[in-house]
């Protein structure tokens, strides 16, 4: 399809997400969408109805931004705005209702147990307080059991409380595109590597979500090493969420480690039964859902390590009572179990993946990777992201040998010589299983 317009690019879009979720879906929750407007880093989506807006934001908005990155090969925000009936953008102080995703996470509707009490507190001293308590203050845990909530939480009290203050929060993932934007580029999102900087270092609250992703990649944890040491110098706050303990993560700047050792460690485990619940029935209330007691406690029973996976099953609870006009029965229930605890398995790491996070680790292009030149520093990549594409897909080697130009008796080579080299260097192999985790955590 030829790009020419903003409509080609949003029909492009849409048949791409076509391909990740279902016909139904599409239809109901994405179809009334429509482009307003292309801006620098950020693409302007309208929609007439402020529920489904809500839904797509917290549903969708991760899979479109995909799509739109697989169409533009650029990182591009999505924004949505709500519009009256005659087409025009209602302004967010008139919603009487209207929330951005990013605003609906509070400590008021944070559920709060045995497993994240002192992450909980931790982080309300730190939104609460005039001066620093603790700095940095770091949160760790395996996905789905709040992290990024409490980080938001903190962003949203600490506006409505100091107002005057500066506060940016970004993931890991977004802090190393926009520095290679800004290094690389200097035109999209951010002019120049000193406008990224002082985005970054002229802040009082710097909150960086899942940092683990600029682990093992040189100029991302220097920025950031940089960064935090400016910051901190100046006395601002800052605060980082991980998906391990920073000791497990090998790759990460010894300095950073440092750094964050002198703050304060509160780590989140999966929720118990009773927080699952309070989960559970929190937010069926803020769905304006009336779920019987005992399905509450099956679901609860049923999702065990995910308070994402909760969420999903009361909002596809939701949507069947809108669209089906029925309470649902615990059939419909388990189906919806199913439907969620599949949709949150990881999808499989593809070959472009591999390649572009063993790019970043070892400084090299991606482009060389699979070029047949033999550097010593490009062999040894181009070594590691095949031996990495054999131990995380179910690629054959033969499959994995076509992705890189070469036969399978090359790739089966390579692998071999590989388990021999990361046994004989174990700094190497600590670096290696360093980028699995990192391919599988996203």
């Amino acid at each position: 399809m030829q790009i020419e317009s903003l409509s080609d690019i949003w029909s492009a879009v849409c048949e791409s997400c076509k391909q990740d979720i279902t016909e139904i879906a599409f239809n109901v929750w994405i179809k009334d969408l429509h482009p307003i407007e292309l801006r620098p880093g950020e693409l302007v989506l309208g929609i007439y109805s402020n529920y489904k807006k809500q839904i797509v934001e917290s549903t969708y908005l991760d899979i479109l931004k995909a799509c739109l990155k697989q169409i533009m090969g650029l990182d591009i925000q999505i924004k949505i705005v709500l519009e009256d009936e005659h087409g025009k953008v209602v302004p967010q102080a008139e919603g009487d209702t209207e929330q951005s995703f990013e605003s609906s996470f509070t400590f008021d509707n944070f559920i709060v147990g045995s497993t994240n009490r002192f992450a909980h507190a931790a982080s309300m001293a730190v939104a609460d307080n005039s001066y620093l308590i603790y700095n940095p203050l770091v949160i760790y845990g395996p996905s789905g059991v709040g992290k990024t909530h409490l980080l938001l939480a903190i962003k949203n009290h600490m506006q409505h409380k100091f107002p005057e203050r500066k506060i940016e929060y970004i993931r890991g993932e977004d802090f190393t595109n926009q520095l290679i934007t800004a290094v690389h580029e200097g035109k999209i999102g951010v002019n120049s590597i000193d406008d990224f900087r002082n985005r970054f270092r002229n802040v009082d609250v710097l909150l960086m979500d899942d940092i683990h992703f600029i682990a093992g990649k040189e100029q991302t944890q220097e920025e950031f090493f940089n960064t935090f040491n400016a910051l901190h110098q100046k006395n601002k706050q800052i605060v980082v969420t991980l998906d391990r303990p920073p000791k497990e993560i090998k790759t990460l700047d010894e300095r950073i480690r440092s750094r964050f050792e002198s703050g304060l460690f509160a780590d989140i485990t999966p929720p118990d039964f009773e927080t699952r619940v309070g989960i559970i029935k929190t937010k069926a209330e803020l769905l304006g859902l009336s779920l019987d007691e005992n399905m509450i406690y099956y679901i609860a029973e049923q999702i065990k390590m995910n308070t994402r996976q909760l969420e999903g099953v009361v909002k596809k609870l939701q949507a069947y009572i809108k669209i089906q006009g029925m309470v649902p029965n615990l059939s419909v229930v388990k189906g919806f179990i199913h439907e969620v605890v599949n949709d949150n398995q990881p999808e499989p790491i593809k070959i472009e993946k591999i390649i572009s996070e063993v790019a970043r680790t070892y400084s090299v292009s991606e482009n060389d990777i699979l070029s047949n030149r033999r550097t010593a520093p490009l062999v040894l990549a181009r070594q590691i992201a095949i031996y990495i594409a054999r131990e995380t897909t179910e690629l054959s080697y033969k499959a994995i040998g076509e992705s890189f130009g070469k036969d399978h008796t090359t790739v089966l080579y390579t692998v071999k010589k590989m388990e021999n080299f990361l046994r004989q260097n174990p700094y190497e192999k600590e670096i290696i299983d360093d980028i699995i985790k990192n391919l599988k955590s996203e």
